[in-house]
């Protein structure tokens, strides 16, 4: 293998791998012509050419970055529904997937000037099928960085978990990196998580800042959250509004408070409600093309809107969706839910290379 790599992993899901990812290759790619990424176990995938699976974080990695290395390669092994009762019934052999990952990751590792590795969720995820993440790193001979949130006490706890599996393993933990830290709290958490690291000597690599919109959801989130679709403004299926608002109040009290730029969740039947958005909507028409509407509308309950809002939504072009749940368990699920970064979702996989890459320390990871 003639390239260098490093192993990305995180004290546990939805933790940032991807968001910092892409910032770790942006920053590589004007050092290392030629990169590589792979993720050696994936979970969360979808279909490409001639039906093959494969993990969405390679797809977007692949795309975005112009990678030219095959998706099998990329995205050797997969972990669909029902695989780990098919490992323990042993119907599929453990040790062939890892032949599968080394050879996949000598290909591209041979051919890369630096290759990033990609974990899936903690450092144990895998360990059913013996997979997991601290023992791919071994397999593949990598030093780890581990992402985990921002904070001190609960941050170094988390991190002591998944270093104990690393040390059990004889695998180098190369550095931390802490993601959505509080602004405010900055240079107080960077004193203290540096005082902490520094009894493993350990060096923090990077410090990435909270941002709001990276947990903001798209419509199109919206839509995969509760498996419907648009029923107007098709056009904004990538938009992200500001704030959202749940619309139980009179129509008086709701004339007072509606602002611009919300997504308001709100039962099919408040006509009053759903008309009064549209006034209000036309009032203020986007006037570029990458201008967002000033609403969206997530719609709940047993009866969908009528054909007659239907119509009006949609000749106002107005980004609205109807879910077949109560509002309460509507809020529920978006209150639970966490956005992932699409390949289609350009304006967030821009900004996350805009915030993750000026503040990554890259002279410590390579």
């Amino acid at each position: 293998m003639n390239g260098k790599g490093i192993f990305i992993g995180a004290t546990g899901q939805n933790v940032g791998k991807t968001t910092i990812c892409l910032g770790l290759l942006s920053g590589l790619k004007k050092n290392f012509p030629q990169l590589g990424f792979m993720k050696p176990v994936g979970q969360q995938h979808v279909k490409v050419e001639k039906g093959l699976l494969v993990d969405k974080d390679v797809v977007l990695f692949k795309e975005h970055f112009n990678l030219l290395y095959p998706y099998e390669e990329m995205s050797p092994v997969i972990f669909p529904a029902g695989f780990t009762r098919r490992i323990l019934d042993e119907k599929v052999s453990s040790k062939e997937f890892e032949n599968k990952i080394l050879i996949s990751y000598k290909k591209i590792a041979s051919e890369s000037d630096f290759t990033v590795v990609e974990g899936t969720g903690h450092l144990g995820v895998g360990s059913i099928a013996n997979l997991n993440n601290a023992r791919i790193a071994k397999l593949l001979g990598l030093e780890v960085v581990i992402i985990v949130k921002g904070g001190i006490g609960s941050a170094f706890d988390e991190l002591a978990l998944n270093k104990a599996l690393l040390d059990g393993m004889n695998v180098p933990l190369k550095g931390v990196i802490l993601n959505r830290v509080i602004e405010e709290k900055e240079e107080m958490i960077t004193h203290y998580i540096n005082k902490a690291l520094k009894r493993w000597g350990i060096p923090l690599i990077g410090i990435i800042p909270f941002n709001n919109f990276l947990n903001t959801p798209s419509m199109e989130d919206f839509e995969t959250l509760f498996r419907t679709t648009l029923i107007s403004g098709e056009d904004y299926h990538y938009c992200h509004f500001e704030s959202m608002r749940l619309v139980a109040t009179s129509l008086e009290t709701f004339k007072e408070v509606i602002v611009p730029g919300q997504l308001l969740v709100t039962p099919a039947t408040r006509e009053d409600i759903i008309l009064t958005v549209i006034e209000k909507h036309l009032r203020h028409l986007p006037t570029k093309k990458d201008e967002l509407p000033s609403h969206g509308l997530i719609l709940t309950g047993r009866h969908p809107p009528s054909h007659f809002v239907i119509k009006e939504l949609k000749k106002a072009g107005i980004p609205a969706l109807y879910a077949e749940i109560t509002t309460y368990d509507a809020m529920c699920m978006i209150t639970s839910f966490t956005a992932k970064i699409r390949k289609e979702d350009t304006s967030k996989v821009k900004k996350a290379i805009d915030l993750v890459e000026p503040h990554l320390d890259f002279s410590k990871i390579i």
